[in-house]
């Protein structure tokens, strides 16, 4: 970091730009640029859903959101979002009528492929800077956080 950029920092030797955090938040800033511009019809969050059912799927709505992260008020508006954009549908369970099974469409398995493939693209493009290694070093790293 440029000593100018640090001129106006506290004496307490604390800087913002050197912070994981800050860090983390402009790297996710670049990728979600890298992102959108690749893949506007879907948000990472909605891509992330499309991407499990393809791989696991029909899965309940809870297991859905713990596999990708969410809880359980932000699945059900993402799954509500693809349902709406017809990319996922819902059935009750057959052995648990409390139990909501979600899975892809048929058009949303042929978007979800597309999508995948644009995802490779998007993590292509965001890795781009890096070498391999550095790049399985960094994804390392994330991983232990």
């Amino acid at each position: 970091m440029p000593d100018e950029a640090r001129s106006d920092q506290g004496e307490d030797g604390y800087f913002l730009e050197e912070q994981i955090g800050f860090k983390l938040r402009l790297a996710n800033q670049r990728h979600l640029e890298i992102f959108n511009r690749l893949m506007p019809e879907i948000t990472p969050t909605q891509f992330a859903v499309l991407a499990k059912l393809r791989d696991a799927g029909s899965i309940s709505q809870n297991q859905l959101g713990r596999f990708v992260g969410m809880d359980a008020a932000t699945t059900k508006g993402v799954v509500d979002r693809l349902r709406a954009k017809g990319l996922v549908q819902s059935a009750r369970s057959g052995t648990d009528l409390r139990r909501l099974e979600i899975s892809l469409t048929p058009e949303g398995e042929s978007f979800a492929c597309q999508a995948v493939e644009d995802a490779r693209r998007v993590s292509q493009e965001t890795l781009a800077r890096l070498s391999r290694r550095e790049t399985e070093r960094l994804l390392a790293l994330l991983d232990k956080l």
